[in-house]
């Protein structure tokens, strides 16, 4: 490139910059970040939104002796270049390469490891107290979107904070944009106060004032004055004892970095509100951020482009294709997201069903508690949820839910291994934290078309169940013509072996049927978590020698354990290997060679099996499917 940002390998050396510089390294960031993600996929529209604010941050504290907190952390890929990782931009979210979110042991820069949202404020306070206690001069910023804010986490933070007399800046990034649009009546205040004329008004006032840095608290009253009439955040912030400023336009680095020094002069927590555009520089995803938001590998030329030729379906697709069914069949079902519109296939079913749709913003334990109220009145509530997400609502699922034994539905995308985004994304836990509560129940489903029978059948009982299915696409098995559910609690036998048996949960069914050609094992598509069909794993241990569990989940106290658990109560003693996820959490990369390097691929599962049972390769394996599914 040989500009200024081949000069910039630390802050340190973007802090020596004279300010008039600082533009043209900002179009220089934008114009790699954007090759760069274009290269390898990636966090696009909210990294584009962040790139004047990153450069404001980093020029005006002394990182990483001051803090920076990003909430989410998706939109950290500027923070990542001018921090020294610009080289390794090429291998993001890739095994063995640099991670798409904030990582502590990645380097000294990212003070907080984040992927999930609305955390921020309460780790810089954390933070900035601790900093307060031990005598250190550092300020803790934290920077979160304004569909962060919708989370009741964040504001028991600034609860917290605003009584709490320590260098605590808080940055409010409202671009008006979360992966989905954002919702919920504090949402549609920001939003209200930045239409129009106020907020074009309000920007070029701030810049006039700030020409002539006058205090800060004179450019809220002057602000304030200027806008007679007007209900600004102020009044909500500052009841929480924070210092508010802003609004003030995120991209005008004229406007960010004196304000920012101004603040960094300033004692007790603050409160900025700046104003970004996600995707801002890249004007295709301007006009459709959420399309960028993750995209994968494209040409920034032409832009995302339609596959030629349409993939299968995704097990996402394939929910949001049952619900839309479901709902035409059904007039109770309601369907609920966590702000996962997009992402857990809803969009469709949003536009043909609106009164029936609830998006409740990054609100998880709000999610699930509403689908309590909603079943308590005899409607039937479908939360479609990532299964990393439900791990936020644990409570609410077993005191608002279980507890009451209310017939609700947990559509659990991201089950397993989900690549990219790594152990923060990850549905590694489900299986676990679901089987131990009472009432609740737990479908596997092995390929697209069980998924489609099981969320009928799980939707066809009186009491909780969730259905877990991993991210993208199985085998492309043909979907039903109808809505008829499977046995409830019972498995089956999908190919008839000798001395072994492998049990197998899920998706993984697949890959044991073909590690078992070589064995001449026995496979069964066990389907259910719980209740565990027991009648067939007695079955199977009476006619084998030994069990094999299968299950893209974490080994300690999943479906395998429910296995030993039976074999246990019933006096079996059986030769059991457990196969799952490792009691470790899972870099990112692509989900094949994690899976390959678990063993938990087909050569994987065999070379498990014949070193564990000492069983030989059979000679002409002779494969009998029995009850294949549909």
């Amino acid at each position: 490139m040989n500009g200024l940002l081949d000069t910039i390998q630390s802050p340190a050396d973007l802090r020596r910059l004279p300010r008039q510089q600082l533009r043209p390294l900002a179009d220089e960031l934008r114009e790699f970040l954007l090759h760069s993600v274009a290269k390898t996929g990636g966090h696009l529209s909210s990294n584009l939104g962040t790139v004047e604010l990153t450069v404001a941050l980093h020029y005006v504290f002394n990182t990483p002796h001051d803090r920076i907190v990003w909430d989410v952390g998706h939109q950290t890929y500027p923070h990542k270049i001018l921090t020294g990782r610009r080289e390794r931009m090429s291998t993001l979210r890739q095994l063995g390469g640099i991670s798409g979110f904030p990582v502590r042991t990645e380097s000294e820069y990212d003070a907080f490891g984040t992927a999930h949202s609305s955390t921020s404020i309460s780790a810089a306070l954390g933070m900035a107290v601790a900093a307060k206690l031990k005598g250190e001069d550092r300020h803790a910023i934290a920077v979160i979107g304004d569909g962060a804010m919708t989370a009741g986490m964040a504001f028991e933070a600034l609860n917290n904070a605003g009584v709490a007399d320590t260098k605590l800046l808080v940055i409010l990034n409202d671009n008006d944009m979360s992966i989905s649009p954002p919702v919920g009546a504090l949402n549609r205040y920001l939003a209200q106060l930045m239409s129009g004329r106020f907020y074009a008004a309000a920007k070029q006032m701030g810049k006039q004032v700030l020409s002539v840095a006058p205090p800060l608290f004179e450019l809220a009253k002057r602000l304030e004055e200027q806008a007679k009439g007007m209900v600004v955040p102020a009044t909500l912030f500052e009841k929480f004892g924070f210092n508010y400023i802003g609004p003030i336009d995120g991209h005008d680095l004229d406007s960010l970095i004196p304000t920012l020094q101004n603040i960094r002069e300033l004692d007790g927590p603050q409160f900025l509100h700046v104003v970004t555009r996600k995707g801002q520089g890249y004007k295709l995803a301007e006009a459709d951020p959420i399309a960028y938001h993750g995209p994968g590998k494209f040409d920034p030329k032409v832009g995302l482009q339609q596959p030629a030729q349409a993939p299968k379906p995704t097990f996402s697709q394939v929910f949001g294709q049952w619900l839309c069914d479901m709902a035409e069949h059904d007039p109770r079902l309601i369907g609920i997201t966590p702000a996962m519109r997009e992402g857990s296939g809803m969009v469709e079913f949003h536009r043909r069903f609106p009164a029936r749709y609830h998006d409740v913003g990054i609100a998880e334990q709000h999610a699930v508690t509403f689908a309590a109220g909603l079943a308590c009145e005899g409607l039937k509530p479908v939360v479609a949820i990532y299964s990393t997400f439900l791990q936020r609502a644990y409570d609410q699922m077993i005191h608002d839910v279980a507890l009451q034994n209310l017939p609700v539905v947990f559509a659990l995308d991201r089950a397993g291994i989900v690549g990219a985004d790594g152990p923060t994304h990850a549905g590694a836990y489900d299986i676990p934290f679901v089987r131990c509560i009472p009432n609740m129940a737990m479908a596997c489903p092995a390929d697209e078309a069980e998924c489609y029978r099981l969320l009928s059948t799980a939707f066809a009982q009186n009491h909780p169940v969730a259905v877990r299915y991993p991210r993208g696409s199985g085998i492309g098995a043909p979907l039903p013509q109808d809505l008829e559910g499977l046995p409830y609690g019972k498995g089956e036998v999908r190919r008839q072996g000798r001395r072994i048996a492998i049990l197998a949960f899920g998706t993984l069914l697949y890959p044991a049927l073909e590690a078992a050609e070589g064995l001449d094992a026995t496979v069964a598509n066990m389907r259910w978590a719980k209740p565990l069909d027991e009648d067939l794993v007695m079955e199977l241990a009476a006619s084998h020698d030994a069990l094999v569990t299968l299950e893209e989940g974490a080994v300690s106290a999943g479906a395998g354990a429910a296995v030993l658990e039976c074999l246990q109560s019933r006096g079996c003693e059986k030769r059991v290997l457990m196969l799952g996820l490792p009691d470790r959490f899972i870099e990112h990369g692509d989900p094949a060679k994690l899976l390959s390097m678990l063993g938990l691929d087909a050569a994987g599962i065999a070379a498990a099996i014949r070193d564990r049972f000492h069983i030989q390769e059979a000679p002409s394996p002779t494969l009998k499917v029995v009850n294949a599914a549909e």
